[in-house]
């Protein structure tokens, strides 16, 4: 897989070609900055700088760079902003509303009545049967993964 891809906005900014990149922190495996259309004050996007389109596209140690630098940059906003709480949201597919193809984490900090809203339903009513056949079959694939 390349490790950049001349067509991607996120790789710009890891290129430094971005230079209306608000970018929050940077080291020689990811970089943070905030979204250009930010959902809260504070929202902060982390990235790896290789070039990588999803989740499944990306390699065990590239995610754990990326989990040790969002850890930080959370406690970093929450010194910084004080919030009353934190989404970690990270999307795959257009399905789950990605819209740019390099993988991302977004922290957004969170307070009571802020404009974010609910992210979840109220609730759902998937059958017994329904859940439980969900059940085995991803039961199933964790028996097949590589330790």
């Amino acid at each position: 897989m390349p490790t950049s891809d001349p067509d991607c906005p996120f790789c710009e900014i890891v290129q430094r070609d971005d230079p209306d990149a608000r970018e929050v922190y940077r080291d020689e495996h990811v970089v943070a900055f905030f979204p250009t259309e930010p959902a809260v004050l504070g929202h902060t996007m982390v990235i790896p700088r290789k070039h990588v389109p999803d989740i499944w596209s990306m390699d065990e140690e590239t995610a754990g760079h990326l989990a040790r630098a969002t850890v930080r940059l959370a406690g970093a906003i929450r010194e910084a902003v004080h919030p009353e709480g934190l989404n970690v949201i990270q999307s795959n597919g257009e399905a789950a509303t990605q819209t740019v193809f390099h993988l991302h984490v977004h922290l957004v900090p969170r307070w009571d009545g802020d404009a974010m809203g609910p992210i979840w339903p109220e609730e759902t009513d998937y059958s017994e049967e329904e859940k439980d056949d969900v059940l085995m079959r991803v039961r199933t694939a964790c028996r097949s993964m590589k330790p």
